[in-house]
């Protein structure tokens, strides 16, 4: 059920209609958005009602889909992992159709949702995964899968993926808060019910 219903783009101020063009730009690094990106629109629509806010949180999470020093690939295996683990349908959804543009297959993304005990994950991949959990658990990387990760990542990569999973947990938080509903086209990508 929406809490905060999302704002018409045709009520969206000026300054913040173009200002979610150049965000979009960027993310797809300055081209037009692939065929298959879901618009978005009950996300942004939500946010437009607080546009000062908006403008200043953007830019950072847009650091994660375009600036990371992590793979796409690993990115969004940490956002499906953070959608499953705070049962965000909205950000599942949208980060289906991202991770299948990263190169997520539909078997690997269902398996994301099994965890990192699922078989057929390299250690790395498995490592990423236990780290969201434990994230998410104790808001710390235990030792043992910090160290795994120290092995394969640098100091920056690996602030990132602290970064990631933090910031999509709040944005998961904020989407099931608000009530933030998935767009139609979102609907087939909706994780199966627990």
């Amino acid at each position: 059920m929406e809490r905060i219903h999302p704002l018409n783009p045709g009520d969206w101020p000026p300054g913040l209609r173009k200002f979610f063009a150049d965000f979009r730009s960027r993310v797809h690094h300055g081209g037009p958005a692939p065929e298959n990106t879901r618009s978005g629109a009950n996300l942004l629509g939500t946010l437009a009602r607080y546009p000062e806010f908006t403008m200043a949180f953007l830019p950072f999470n847009g650091h994660f889909l375009y600036d990371s020093k992590l793979t796409g690939r690993q990115r969004e295996m940490l956002i499906l992992r953070v959608a499953h683990l705070w049962d965000s349908e909205y950000e599942w959804a949208q980060h289906v159709v991202l991770g299948g543009n990263a190169g997520l297959t539909g078997e690997e993304i269902a398996r994301i949702a099994a965890g990192p005990e699922a078989p057929g994950w390299s250690p790395e991949e498995a490592a990423l995964l236990r780290a969201a959990g434990e994230l998410h658990r104790t808001g710390v990387v235990g030792d043992d899968t910090w160290q795994v990760l120290a092995e394969r990542f640098d100091s920056q990569q690996l602030m990132d993926m602290v970064f990631t999973v933090g910031t999509y947990a709040m944005l998961a938080m904020a989407l099931r808060s608000f009530g933030v509903r998935p767009e139609p086209d979102l609907e087939p990508y909706l994780p199966v019910p627990r």
